[in-house]
């Protein structure tokens, strides 16, 4: 199986409409993802962020299985 896992964080910041994400930082474990998306909210200033596990199963056709582990501040629900 060719399963690839990523924790990234994701920073938040309002727009003319609503939310846009910001890019996403990948991290090296679950434990730095939390704690890099609790710093992009509350020392960088960004609206909200969030951390995540992202899969990807290219074998069975999977892209980008999502998996939230923590929203601070003002965060989309549907990411």
């Amino acid at each position: 199986m060719t399963e690839i896992t990523e924790f990234v964080a994701v920073p938040f910041d309002y727009a003319n409409n609503g939310m846009v994400a910001g890019d996403p930082e990948r991290c090296a474990s679950p434990v730095a993802a939390v704690q890099r998306a609790q710093d992009l909210w509350k020392y960088f200033g960004h609206a909200g962020a969030m951390a995540l596990i992202r899969t990807t199963d290219f074998e069975i056709g999977i892209f980008d299985k999502k998996q939230i582990l923590r929203r601070f501040g003002q965060a989309p629900c549907e990411y």
